[in-house]
């Protein structure tokens, strides 16, 4: 089942909500005051990157952190800087 993520915009709670289908999404409400004033959220993807026992002066590609609403991944890519 997708995990969706949502934001209400009554009082501002971040909430994630496992759904078995799409059509389910108009039945969801915050979890805190119950409105239906919510927006989906664009969800990060997790990727696992492993290193194939290759030298250990490549970047690492992927940088994990942890977020409100679970675990967040950032892709680094080769020559980009914030």
């Amino acid at each position: 089942m997708p995990i969706y993520e949502f934001k209400c915009q009554d009082c501002g709670k971040e909430f994630e909500v496992y759904l078995k289908n799409k059509d389910e999404i108009s039945q969801v409400t915050c979890p805190d005051c119950k409105s239906k004033n919510i927006n989906r959220l664009m969800s990060v993807v997790n990727a696992i990157v492993s290193d194939s026992g290759g030298s250990s002066d490549k970047p690492n590609l992927v940088e994990s952190h942890k977020c409100e609403t679970g675990t967040c991944a950032i892709g680094e890519l080769p020559g980009y800087s914030r």
